[in-house]
């Protein structure tokens, strides 16, 4: 072994860190096949005023297993380009969207005979007048 290679050892892989580029955001939309659209909440200074700037930017990123769904916080990687608007790709879901409860996991919670009534105060029936015996009416009075 050379006395570069003891001193600089190259770690594997797996420890190395990737140049490329990488985001964290949230999934806003999942409608595509394989592609979801992640906005991203950038931080900066303004060149003059040195006060803090908030700006939106949405990625259009890889979803190869479609395993996102919207709302979830996910992190994004840089990539060759693979369509016309995806440069990015899923690494990971870094936190996912709570799910809204079946009407199933509902009824069991609540109960079925709550579901089933209906709480809300009835509205009384209006009749509206009949505009053709109202007309007539007013024919033979003149």
């Amino acid at each position: 072994m050379t006395e570069s290679q003891q001193l600089n050892p190259t770690p594997p892989a797996s420890l190395r860190s990737s140049r490329r580029n990488e985001k964290q955001g949230e999934v806003v939309s999942t409608k595509m096949d394989k592609t979801i659209v992640v906005e991203v909440m950038l931080r900066s200074a303004h060149p003059l005023y040195r006060r803090g700037i908030t700006e939106h930017r949405r990625f259009y990123a890889h979803d190869a297993e479609n395993k996102c769904t919207v709302g979830d916080v996910v992190r994004i990687q840089e990539t060759r380009p693979l369509s016309k608007l995806k440069r990015w790709r899923l690494l990971e879901i870094v936190h996912q969207a709570a799910k809204a409860p079946t009407p199933e996991q509902i009824a069991r919670a609540v109960g079925e005979g709550e579901i089933k009534r209906d709480t809300r105060k009835a509205k009384p029936k209006v009749v509206a007048p009949d505009t053709a015996t109202t007309a007539t009416a007013a024919g033979e009075a003149s």
